[in-house]
């Protein structure tokens, strides 16, 4: 009668694990279908966060009619590259600098490609003017004319070597603001903020310190908000500085828009990296102050200081 009563027992046991285990395979198949697909409804909400950041910022900037990106040429400058027939004649090298320095769009190409005609003639004839009528000089007439030729050809550099010196104060703008632009984004990253919204807060904010910089980061937004390859508008914001800084920024950019990764570390490190590179260019620029100091010294101050040491004595001797 035990065994009989154990054997029920151990088949009413085994009966319920049974039971027990096919409720806990049916709980585990249906699981998903009762379960909210959270990474699912996660990634509609950014893509839908990211189009509606396309769109507003599509929105700001066409109501923003006094901020044009793109001008239009000169009258002038055009009637001269259309009867020079100038047009297209320019290289990518050209079109890299004038971006570089801040020109962009067809504008600033036709008056340089104009000014690059014009400006050798206007300064022939201003210096012929000077030499042969105002001036008068008693040179020969091959040397009033190889100054002539010689200001010719300045005016043919002269456009070049202004639009370098623009790129070079552009450049020095930017790369002063660069890191602390780096230490605003990884706040606005680190915040939760998208890197649109992040390059639209930073442009707001460091237009106090750099407008340079502002403009750049502005125009990466649109970008951003127009282009179908977002890596192409990164690629264009590291073209348009040209800065190993901005490039590695860039790199890092696309590498997370490529691969997921992280950028907040990235971006801290990078930071951290324009720091102290700026930091080197004050440090190499103080260390060359004494040198270039040493001139005006001997120049302006010691003979000012070996005046007030030798008069005393030059007086007392002439009275003797």
């Amino acid at each position: 009668m035990n065994t009989g009563l154990l054997t029920g027992n151990v088949d009413m046991l085994v009966a319920l694990s049974a039971t027990v285990a096919v409720f806990a395979a049916i709980i585990v198949v249906a699981w998903p279908y009762f379960v909210r697909d959270e990474l699912a409804e996660r990634m509609v909400q950014v893509a839908n966060e990211s189009e509606r950041i396309r769109l507003r910022e599509r929105g700001r900037l066409n109501a923003q009619n006094k901020q044009i990106l793109r001008s239009e040429p000169k009258r002038l400058y055009k009637l001269v590259v259309d009867y020079l027939n100038l047009a297209g004649t320019e290289d990518s090298e050209t079109v890299k600098m004038l971006r570089m320095a801040g020109y962009r769009g067809e504008g600033p190409i036709t008056a340089y490609l104009a000014l690059r005609q014009l400006a050798p003639l206007g300064m022939a004839a201003l210096a012929a003017l000077y030499v042969f009528v105002i001036l008068n000089l008693g040179y020969p007439l091959f040397v009033k004319l190889a100054i002539v030729m010689a200001a010719a050809g300045f005016g043919y550099y002269a456009p070049a070597l202004y639009v370098r010196n623009k790129i070079t104060k552009r450049q020095i703008s930017i790369r002063r603001s660069w890191p602390d632009a780096l230490d605003l984004l990884l706040i606005c990253v680190g915040s939760g903020m998208g890197i649109e919204g992040a390059l639209r807060k930073v442009s707001g904010e460091i237009g106090s310190q750099s407008i340079e910089l502002a403009e750049e980061l502005s125009l990466t937004t649109a970008e951003l908000s127009y282009l179908q390859d977002r890596r192409k508008a990164y690629e264009n914001l590291a073209e348009r500085t040209g800065l190993d800084g901005v490039k590695g920024v860039v790199t890092s950019l696309i590498q997370a828009e490529k691969y997921g990764t992280a950028l907040s570390q990235s971006l801290r490190v990078q930071a951290q990296e324009n720091r102290d590179m700026r930091m080197n260019e004050a440090e190499k620029k103080a260390a060359a102050l004494p040198p270039k100091l040493t001139v005006p010294m001997i120049v302006f101050f010691l003979p000012v200081l070996f005046a007030v040491i030798l008069t005393p004595a030059i007086i007392q001797m002439m009275k003797i």
